[in-house]
């Protein structure tokens, strides 16, 4: 398992270093959280819907806090959604999620933890066990092991409660006038698109957990991203309630860039952290592409570099940043895929900006497209560009191909209305190259 440096910080408390990173955002209590998390090793948990089956650049957010909240001695309990995951979170979303099986939630549930077993050794033995519904508590078989993670899945509890007596003992603790005001509902209601029963007890169901895990086996604290605010706020409340029990919350900020737009897209869509999904090459040119505004913030939450480096690369200027890049997409891609992977990735990388020659490259990213797109006359390059997301319209496809900033199979292209034909693949595959840095190989189905 990877090990944090012991000159991540000059700091004891985890909680000046989350927040000398700039992690934290957000906490119920931050004083006296912080003297709890130095006085005292604690169980926190961060809660994953398995509303896919792999982790994406997000959920890396939350598994850098827990890497660092167990360097500094406390107990990552990582909460899987197969209970919550039957309604899904309407936080931040402009619709309700596709309601998923019990099967798939399940297969979705163990995928997640296979790819959480990357980063974290588990204490397997640990069980959560007894639970009979609202009224029948469980219980862990004995305290975690020192240094190691657990993980436990909320349908334990949620799947085994019965409609009337939720109700009764938990739905009383709401007050819906309150609920209607937290943001999560709040901006659905404000822009008249509604929002279902269904959904709104989701938050019921995350505090639930909440309370559960408090007075079962007397967890501390639960961890998110911003969206994730109201909800955690509903389970100290709940908490503090039903079971006379003082709880902590902390969010922390959203992956975003310079423009205040989210961070982890690629022409692929998200930023997977399977390599089956996207290659560790795709992954490290990500980082290696970021903006020059975006390289401070990117070291500082994403790697394990002293601060003391993060400034100093992060304050490199001209040319001189693209080594601050360099240095993180290495980071990053070692953290997730792996040294040996990272180091491939790094020498591909350079081989591409040293030669301008993509094929000198292995593992460029591809995406896979239907032999008829191109045959007779083909696709336009304009229109090709805009469907691999290497332009967002037309306009600024046919303006840089006027300016000679794209190349197929390393020839430069400068007529605007080129068309793409079987004629331009070798062997079914075809390399499309934007400006000096971007590469996408699309490959005949």
């Amino acid at each position: 398992m990877f090990q944090i440096p012991d000159n991540v910080s000059k700091y004891d408390n985890v909680f000046d270093v989350l927040q000398e990173r700039g992690l934290i955002e957000q906490c119920t209590n931050p004083e006296a959280l912080r003297d709890l998390l130095g006085r005292e090793k604690i169980k926190f948990y961060i809660g994953f819907d398995p509303t896919a089956d792999c982790l994406h650049v997000g959920h890396f957010i939350q598994i850098i806090i827990m890497l660092y909240m167990q360097k500094y001695g406390h107990t990552p309990v990582i909460l899987l959604g197969g209970g919550t995951g039957e309604v899904g979170d309407p936080s931040g979303r402009s619709d309700m999620r596709q309601v998923m099986t019990i099967d798939t939630i399940d297969d979705n549930c163990r995928a997640f933890k296979k790819l959480f077993e990357r980063f974290f050794e588990f204490d397997d033995e640990w069980k959560y066990e007894g639970n009979g519904g609202v009224y029948v508590p469980g219980h862990q078989n004995r305290e975690p092991l020192e240094g190691k993670a657990v993980s436990v899945n909320n349908a334990e509890w949620i799947r085994k409660a019965k409609y009337t007596e939720f109700a009764r003992e938990i739905g009383t603790q709401f007050n819906v006038n309150t609920m209607l005001r937290a943001e999560c509902f709040k901006s659905r209601m404000d822009r008249n698109e509604g929002l279902s029963f269904f959904e709104f007890c989701y938050m019921t169901l995350q505090a639930y957990d909440f309370m559960v895990m408090a007075r079962d086996f007397d967890l501390k604290a639960q961890f998110g991203g911003n969206d994730q605010w109201s909800n955690i706020i509903a389970g100290v409340n709940l908490t503090r309630k039903a079971c006379d029990k003082e709880v902590y919350g902390m969010t922390f900020g959203l992956l975003t860039n310079s423009e205040g737009k989210k961070m982890g897209k690629t022409a692929k869509g998200a930023l997977w952290l399977d390599e089956n999904r996207v290659s560790p090459y795709e992954f490290f040119q990500y980082w290696r592409n970021v903006n020059d505004a975006d390289v401070n913030k990117c070291l500082r939450m994403l790697t394990f570099l002293p601060m003391e480096e993060v400034n100093r690369l992060s304050a490199l200027e001209g040319s001189e940043i693209n080594k601050a890049k360099e240095i993180l997409g290495y980071e990053v891609t070692k953290l997730v895929h792996g040294e040996k992977a990272a180091q491939e990735a790094l020498e591909a990388s350079r081989k591409v900006f040293t030669s301008g020659n993509a094929a000198a490259a292995e593992n460029i990213p591809s995406v896979e497209m239907e032999r008829s797109v191109f045959e007779g006359e083909g696709i336009g390059l304009a229109a090709l560009a805009k469907e691999l997301k290497l332009v967002s319209s037309n306009s600024e496809a046919f303006r840089m191909i006027e300016q000679g900033g794209f190349k197929i199979n390393d020839e430069k292209v400068v007529d605007r209305k080129h068309q793409v034909t079987l004629e331009d693949f070798k062997d079914d595959k075809i390399i499309i190259q934007k400006g000096k840095k971007k590469f996408i190989a699309v490959v005949l189905k």
